[in-house]
């Protein structure tokens, strides 16, 4: 049975029994405590932590979930995947533990030909949560489970909660034995490759608190409303319906992985038994890729782009592993070209979105692939550097702080490190490195709940949102009457805030915006007697409450105060025209660039806005300057802009572009700019024409990441103002040079090119005292010991390029009639350089111009490298330059057998 197959069956089941079918979220969810969504329930969080009432007492979907806390393991069990797809069932406060296990055991146990999944239900071994009486109770009477194949197990397996204050409960657990084969005999709790978990349902009933580990925290009471989260893997499921040995060998992910291996010319599971344990290095490596590969379609199709934090530095990290693995496979060329769009055929059953979408998440995942491969290459050639003065310096072990700079910095991976440093006969400081990447996660950690503020404990926001949500007017009025329902500070509910504190003010009704969808929040003034308040900030902490970031300039402000909001009309009038001027210059790119030119994300400000959007290349000037026009004559145009509201379903079937990152009620917003010409999904404050946005003007397209762009400009006055900078430099630089305007173009290019000449002329003079130099420098070779050295400080000037030439040149006026050695030094821009050369003669005397450069470098303190005919090294200290000729002195005459 397909995946997609047992995907509409569950949700078909469901169906019938009287549950609507919800549709997936995207993998990017407003949750500030989550990178993705890695459960199925996340998108029902509201409705179970009681911030909102569910519009329906049944729900089922099948829900998109990335986790990577264990990517590591990818692979190597049976269990482990990133991208995973989670059909799910809920209950709000309907049916309870008794609907939820007949439902379950219903649609398992009846047999493919009347539409269930036909499991054999003697195979099958549910576990309860230890003191679960009811739960074990209804597996062995109702549904007749031998209790010998009912296991209780304690807290950590079998008891559910978020991590955080709220509901929770026990939970049930369902098995499928898959035979001897697999592993040992004893059920779950002994072999959990042989017993594979496909189901857990969860009996939310009640209410925790100070949670402070997964098996450790109180129960406060019971739910208003008994709650039902059930989560069967769909991987899991098609693993045992498809007869596999595991998920990576399902119908939507092996068609990757069989490719991957005729790539690089190895047959899967040759060398590898039923269980994960037993797996050979290259399948668990095919593993890794085809994992990858589709997480990573996946995530890009949600609009996530490789980048160095957070959600772009996980699918970085997925497409880099997918391509290392290859190349550990034996396979050097670009890869993903190869293996993308077999994932995506895959997966467009599901998602027929990856297929309409497929030029822009191809064009950035190759693009990323190629900036992988230039960072081997160069990696490459640091690392060797790292090893050679390691080797020089006599050691046997690369230095941690070394591996990670080449992580870090390059993005170099440590595996990769440990296998060429052993080629050459080195070993790695694991351990350092491993404490330089814990203390860099640390700093990572403390960063991001620095960012999150006050806003991360989301306890005293819940209790607040209790109280009733926030009535918010920022579409019909710039000024309200309000009450203050609660005020906030440092993340403690306080009675009043005094002045001087910068503190957060919720209030039953706000005309403020509310950060979101790429536009920052109103600024404004709260007031009310003898009370006086700047809004800085706008958020919204949990779903439908809003908080207001205050400094307090009089007061104080108290809970229960009657206040008066208002935003600084000039601001919002500055912010509308640059968020509709962000919906221009989308449908401006899109109607230069085409349909795959899509947004990725925005920020919009009073008088700014910048817009990424997939593109693999730099747009040329003619191109920006069509892109500008385009918007222009669209403001010129003086189009409507109008909001309508719709289901999400109804906005798709119009066309309206539904932007990557964004979460979606199934009621949304739709904008239109000139009708079809511009349609989008969106929240944010608008002009009401066209014309109203103002001036446009394009100040930079720039690279953000790979296969992503970005545009900024200026809107309104901001533009104007910008325009009267770059015209009054004009004027300024047609002043300097005496020329009309409309020939600056023509003179500042003449006096570029007499410049360049200039230099190109000084360069020539420069090289000819250098070759004079050159010349007088050979009666200045000494012999030691039948070596002929000579050695030379060409001081400040002399570049890398200049040392190089002279070093070449002096090796041939000295010829080959006996060994010789020219070693020199220089100085420019304030760091000193080396460059030896020898000829055959003194290589044969063991005299290798690599070895001398590495010692004169390290005493200039830095490092090089390079052939034993020719090398050269850099360092930091440039009054050192004698010291290293000194230090090649030493060397050649320790060569030569000459003492002292």
């Amino acid at each position: 049975m397909e995946t997609a197959e047992i995907r509409r069956r569950f949700l078909s089941f469901y169906e019938s029994k009287g549950h609507t079918v919800v549709p997936s979220a995207p993998l990017l969810y407003d949750d500030p405590n989550l990178l993705f969504v890695n459960a199925g329930m996340v998108p029902f969080k509201p409705y179970f932590l009681g911030q909102q009432t569910p519009q329906w007492d049944r729900a089922t979907s099948v829900q998109k979930c990335v986790r990577t806390g264990d990517i590591e393991e990818v692979g190597k069990t049976s269990r482990h995947g990133t991208f995973f797809q989670m059909n799910g069932n809920f209950s709000f406060g309907d049916y309870f533990k008794e609907g939820a296990i007949t439902l379950a055991w219903e649609l398992i146990t009846t047999s493919q030909e009347r539409g269930g999944f036909g499991l054999d239900p003697d195979k099958i071994w549910p576990t309860v949560y230890d003191e679960d009486d009811e739960a074990f109770d209804l597996w062995k009477s109702t549904i007749g489970v031998p209790q010998e194949r009912i296991v209780r197990r304690g807290k950590l397996d079998n008891y559910w909660h978020m991590g955080v204050p709220g509901p929770g409960g026990p939970c049930s657990e369902i098995y499928l034995d898959r035979g001897p084969e697999y592993g040992r005999e004893g059920g779950p709790a002994v072999d959990e490759d042989r017993y594979l978990e496909f189901w857990n349902l969860v009996f939310m009933q009640y209410e925790l608190s100070s949670v402070r580990a997964k098996d450790d925290f109180d129960i406060s009471g019971d739910l208003p409303k008994r709650n039902i989260d059930t989560g069967m893997g769909l991987e899991r499921m098609a693993t045992l319906l498809q007869g596999v040995d595991n998920l990576y060998e399902i119908d939507e992910v092996y068609p990757v992985l069989n490719r991957a291996a005729e790539l690089t010319g190895k047959t899967y599971g040759a060398h590898s038994g039923h269980a994960a344990s037993e797996s050979h290095p290259d399948d668990v490596r095919l593993r890794v890729v085809a994992d990858h590969v589709r997480s990573s379609l996946m995530l890009i199709g949600d609009g996530v782009t490789p980048g160095n934090e957070g959600r772009g530095y996980v699918l970085r990290r997925m497409l880099r592993r997918a391509v290392r693995s290859m190349r550990l496979l034996g396979f050097d060329e670009p890869s993903l070209p190869l293996l993308l769009p077999v994932s995506m055929e895959r997966m467009r059953n599901s998602y027929p979105e990856l297929e309409s979408g497929f030029d822009r998440i191809s064009s950035i995942a190759y693009a990323e692939e190629e900036a992988f491969r230039r960072t081997l290459a160069s990696g490459t050639t640091i690392l060797d550097t790292a090893v050679s003065r390691t080797r020089a310096s006599g050691g046997t072990t690369l230095p941690g702080d070394e591996a990670f700079a080449l992580h870090d910095t390059y993005g170099f991976p440590i595996d990769l490190t440990l296998e060429m440093a052993a080629e050459q006969g080195l070993e790695v400081d694991r351990a350092g490195f491993t404490r330089l990447m814990q203390e860099q996660r640390e700093r990572a950690k403390a960063d991001a709940k620095a960012k999150r503020g006050g806003h991360a404990n989301t306890e005293v926001w819940r209790d607040l949102r209790a109280k009733g949500a926030t009535d918010w007017r920022a579409y019909q009025e710039l000024t309200t009457e309000a009450s203050v329902v609660g005020l906030v500070l440092d993340g403690v509910a306080v009675p009043e805030l005094e002045p001087g504190q910068r503190g957060h003010v919720v209030l039953d009704r706000t005309p403020f915006y509310a950060e979101s969808g790429g536009q920052i929040a109103d600024e404004g003034v709260i007031t009310a007697d003898r009370a006086h308040l700047k809004v800085v900030d706008v958020q919204r902490p949990v779903k439908g409450l809003v908080a207001h970031t205050v400094e307090v300039l009089t007061g104080p402000v108290r809970v229960g105060q009657e206040v008066s909001a208002e935003v600084d009309p000039e601001w919002r009038v500055s912010a509308c025209q640059a968020h509709s001027g962000t919906h221009v210059v989308h449908a401006a790119l899109r109607q230069v660039l085409g349909p795959s030119a899509l947004q990725s994300g925005s920020y919009n400000k009073p008088g700014y806005l910048r817009l990424d959007f997939a593109w693999g290349q730099a747009l040329s000037p003619e191109t920006r300057s069509e892109i500008e026009e385009v918007a222009n004559l669209a403001v010129r145009r003086d189009l409507p802009v109008s909001a309508q509201y719709m289901t999400l379903p109804q906005a798709r079937e119009l066309g309206a572009l539904a932007l990557f990152g964004e979460t979606y009620d199934e009621e949304v917003r739709v904008i239109e700019i000139g009708g079809p010409w511009s349609r989008e999904l969106c929240g944010g404050t608008h002009v009401s024409h066209s014309s109203q946005i103002g001036a446009l003007s394009v100040t930079g397209e720039s690279s953000v990441g790979s296969g992503v762009r970005r545009l900024e400009a200026f809107v309104g006055m901001e533009a104007l103002r910008y325009l009267a900078k770059e015209r009054a430099l004009v004027a300024e630089l047609t002043d300097i040079v005496k020329v009309q305007p409309g020939e600056l173009k023509e003179r500042v290019a003449a006096l570029v090119a007499r410049v360049r000449e200039a230099e190109r002329e000084l360069e020539r003079m420069r090289r000819e005292q250098v070759q004079a130099r050159t010349g007088r420098l050979v009666e200045y070779a000494r012999d030691l010991g039948g070596i002929r050295v000579l050695t030379h400080d060409a001081g400040e000037g002399a570049s890398a390029d200049d040392l190089r030439t002279m070093a070449l040149d002096l090796r041939a006026r000295l010829g080959e009639s006996a060994p010789a050695v020219i070693a020199l030094t220089g100085v420019a821009k304030g760091r000193p350089g080396v460059v030896v050369a020898t000829n055959a003669g003194a290589r044969d005397r063991g005299v290798k111009a690599g070895a001398l450069v590495r010692v004169a470098a390290q005493a200039l303190g830095g490092g090089g490298g390079g052939k034993d005919d020719l090398a050269q090294g850099g360092g930091t200290d440039p009054a050192r330059t004698g010291e290293a000729l000194g230090q090649i002195d030493r060397v050649v005459r320790e060569a030569a057998g000459i003492e002292g």
